[in-house]
């Protein structure tokens, strides 16, 4: 009889050591989700001083100093967990749970451009166009968290409190363009 143990079948290989190919990694996982951050920073801007600061807004709208550090806090939970789903990508549901990370990253930068950018150019359509936009950018987020389960739950738990900010601006997103329309 053995008393060596076998690794299950269905269960995730171990992560990689954390060395320095990881740790660039992370840092480049860090530099994507600030990117995406200084993009969306940078396409509002102008939007927050104009139109927006003279529309209405639901009464569960934070102050505008509230989202900065939110999203600084979003933006790094998203890229620690976006690597740790890395760390384990020799298993084939974390390749399958990637480009799903990279699809919400994406889906993410286009929301506040055409929310606050878009406003300026095609008027109050564009909030509701970006009510669609952002209401898929919750499902695939859900999805994300979905996929990144099995392979690290650490990595879907970190991503808990992103799907309920961006369910929360989707709220916001609804109220302004049902605002916006009645004024």
């Amino acid at each position: 009889m053995s008393y060596t143990t076998t690794a299950r079948r269905d269960s995730p290989p171990h992560p990689r050591r954390v060395d320095a190919r990881s740790i660039g990694v992370l840092i480049l996982f860090l530099a994507i989700a600030y990117a995406v951050a200084a993009f969306g920073a940078v396409t509002t801007i102008t939007a927050v001083d104009g139109w927006y600061a003279h529309s209405p807004h639901v009464m569960w709208t934070p102050p505008n100093a509230a989202f900065g550090p939110v999203w600084a806090v979003l933006y790094t939970l998203i890229a620690v967990a976006g690597w740790l789903v890395w760390r384990r990508n020799e298993n084939r549901v974390a390749r399958i749970a990637l480009p799903l990370f990279v699809a919400q990253l994406v889906l993410n930068s286009l929301w506040t451009p055409l929310f606050f950018g878009g406003y300026a150019l095609v008027g109050p359509a564009a909030l509701w166009i970006a009510l669609l936009v952002i209401l898929t950018l919750d499902l695939l987020v859900a999805a994300t968290i979905a996929a990144f389960w099995p392979v690290s739950r650490v990595a879907a738990l970190l991503l808990v409190p992103y799907l309920l900010w961006i369910l929360y601006a989707s709220t916001l997103n609804w109220g302004d363009a049902a605002l916006v329309a009645l004024a």
